[in-house]
């Protein structure tokens, strides 16, 4: 888990309640930076999604980490993708296989109140990243 994500999801933690953890992941999406319009092309559109998601996934060999991008047409779900790259950006592939984005959300009470497509979403993110990852890892 990355300094970047403990930073990110302590405000979400710490929320008494959904109301607040649902603007925290708001706010969260929109410290992402928009995505250009010529990205926004059907192969990098997450399959799974409800919302529109693009993603890129690739490898950074110098730093032997991953490097995901990416957008979304709907707040929430921008907000839960930052939480996501928040999550596994920086980390070698080895590291993106031992971390359990499920368990993660979990911890932060957002799988109960999350509806069962953006569940859906959330799980066809993850599985991107960890596609990539396992061709990666050595």
């Amino acid at each position: 888990m990355t300094q970047t994500y403990q930073r990110v999801s302590k405000n979400i933690e710490n929320s008494a309640s959904w109301q607040q953890k649902y603007r925290e992941i708001m706010l969260l999406g929109k410290t992402l930076p928009p995505l250009a319009d010529i990205l926004k092309t059907d192969d990098a559109l997450v399959q799974g999604c409800e919302s529109k998601v693009w993603m890129f996934v690739e490898f950074d060999l110098t730093e032997n980490a991953l490097v995901v991008i990416g957008d979304s047409d709907t707040r929430i779900v921008k907000g839960l993708l930052a939480l996501i790259l928040a999550l596994y950006n920086g980390l070698t592939p080895e590291e993106v296989l031992n971390v359990n984005a499920y368990e993660e959300f979990e911890k932060l009470g957002l799988i109960s109140h999350l509806s069962a497509s953006r569940g859906y979403g959330v799980k066809a993110m993850v599985e991107k990243i960890q596609t990539l990852a396992k061709q990666k890892a050595r």
